[in-house]
């Protein structure tokens, strides 16, 4: 055996639910694949296979345990690290590329040949494309079974189903059961919600700061498109095929978030569920996270305080980047008011709007040939946002989770106003980079000096070395102490209203 086998075998042995999503465990014996903190009792060494997907195990021919629903863990933290083309596949297939346009408009995408990135993906993550969007399909199907009260038929057509029929056999495939033998008793836990809302649980690995998440997000609303009291975040969305309105509610005590949802179009909601995952960051790894910055002189005491804290993301990555220009050298306040303007200028109003939620972000078209005039920017600001809005209106320039991150940061760069900080801050927050680090904040920079370092730019460089591949949770844990008074936390060298 190898001391890969070894460890992950030993993992399994403790039931260690730090590796849940990053391996999986298949047991010849009983043809069933569980997560390694599932509480059956160990299997024999030489009865064991690990697979790197649930799909991997799947394609093998093993079925889902009904006990630890190895498919529903939080997905793996190691393909946000990496920026490869696999990386880059994944998450377009989370986001459901292959939905819309098949393997072949996966391809396209990545620039790549259909045989290449099935070859790539089978030999690293033991399954190709189409076997990873059947089973993100077989994965939002059984949620929406096991959590909601929607018809049997609706929760296929939800899931991306072409029939029911196709429904029925992938369920029996993936879980050994069919749709109907999968509604749990009583009813789904939480209730389905009223007025067309969908009620679900999105689960993440403990701990989960959610108190300096929220935080982060409430500070940064934007009228008419999020509102956000006592713990709870709501906003609007621009899906596929329609809009939604999401509300968020952390319960880290219980792992996970409750997440309620009114879709236009049921086919978009894997999508939005896959976009609130990564607003909330819900696929880290807080462990691995804080064991590695944990063991830096300066940031120790922060990760003490903060254990479990998240990078806060973005549904969008075109309105965050817009965000971050709008708040280039002014304050939060002064960020929110200025996004409010072009909300109620440009934003689409929904069709049946929910108290404060009225309008949809404005699309990159509308920025891009609208003068921008009377909004209160300058003229330089607002040519920074036209140049911008038209490069990603004409597609040169890509800011959702499968871009290249060297190459949006290239675009991004290429464009007038926008500077290293900005750049950095959108691989942060929009392209999901957790080494992404906007080293020009002056912020960063104070807090820096308030844990006893010198409050320089090359200070925080040589600190930021050692905080590698995880500066982006550093970066979150010194603006946290800046916002908890450790340092100053008004006008920045960089967005302040992201």
């Amino acid at each position: 055996m190898t001391d890969t086998f070894q460890a992950r075998y030993q993992a399994i042995s403790s039931r260690d639910a730090r590796f849940d999503g990053r391996f999986y465990t298949a047991v010849a014996t009983t043809g069933i694949y569980c997560r390694p903190s599932c509480p059956a009792r160990t299997p024999k060494p030489e009865n064991v296979s690990f697979f790197t997907s649930a799909a991997a195990a799947q394609a093998a021919g093993y079925r889902a345990c009904k006990r630890c629903r190895p498919e529903a863990s939080p997905g793996s933290p190691d393909w946000d690290v990496r920026a490869d083309l696999v990386g880059r596949a994944l998450r377009l297939i989370a986001e459901g590329a292959v939905d819309e346009g098949g393997v072949g408009g996966l391809a396209r995408r990545l620039a790549v040949s259909e045989r290449h990135i099935h070859r790539l993906m089978t030999a690293e993550v033991g399954a190709g494309p189409l076997a990873l969007a059947r089973m993100r399909r077989a994965q939002t199907a059984r949620m929406l079974l096991e959590e909601t009260a929607l018809p049997v038929t609706d929760v296929a057509f939800a899931a991306g189903y072409a029939s029911v029929r196709q429904f029925n056999d992938s369920m029996r495939e993936a879980f050994g059961c069919t749709p109907s033998g999968m509604r749990r008793r009583g009813g789904p836990p939480g209730g389905a919600g009223g007025g067309g809302e969908i009620v679900l649980r999105l689960t993440h690995r403990r701990p989960y700061a959610a108190g300096p998440v929220l935080d982060f997000l409430a500070l940064r609303t934007v009228p008419g498109v999020e509102e956000s009291d006592a713990g709870t975040y709501r906003r609007t969305l621009r899906l596929p095929r329609g809009t939604a309105l999401v509300e968020l509610v952390p319960r880290p005590e219980d792992g996970w978030v409750t997440a309620r949802m009114r879709l236009d179009d049921l086919r978009d909601l894997a999508v939005a569920v896959q976009r609130c995952r990564r607003l909330l960051d819900l696929d880290a790894d807080p462990q691995g996270v804080d064991e590695a910055l944990g063991a830096d002189p300066l940031l120790a005491p922060l990760v003490a305080a903060r254990p479990g804290l998240r990078v806060p993301g973005h549904v969008d990555g075109f309105e965050l980047a817009v965000r971050a220009v709008l708040g280039q050298q002014v304050t939060v306040k002064g960020a929110r008011t200025l996004a409010g303007r072009l909300v109620e200028r440009l934003g689409k109003p929904l069709d049946a709007p929910a108290g404060t939620l009225t309008r949809l972000f404005p699309a990159a078209e509308a920025v891009a040939a609208d003068d921008l005039e009377g909004i209160g920017l300058t003229g330089a600001r607002a040519r920074a946002l036209r140049a911008l809005a038209g490069a990603v209106a004409d597609g040169r320039l890509v800011l959702d989770p499968g871009a290249d991150r060297e190459e949006a940061a290239r675009g991004l760069l290429a464009l007038p106003g926008v500077g290293p900080w900005t750049a950095s801050y959108v691989a942060m927050r929009a392209l999901g980079d957790p080494d992404a680090m906007p080293l020009g904040d002056l912020v960063l920079r104070k807090s820096l000096g308030a844990l006893g370092a010198p409050d320089t730019a090359a200070a925080l460089a040589a600190a930021a070395e050692r905080w590698r591949p995880w500066r982006a949770y550093a970066a979150g844990h010194l603006w946290a102490l800046a916002a908890d008074g450790g340092a100053p936390a008004g006008p920045r060298t960089g967005p302040a209203g992201g």
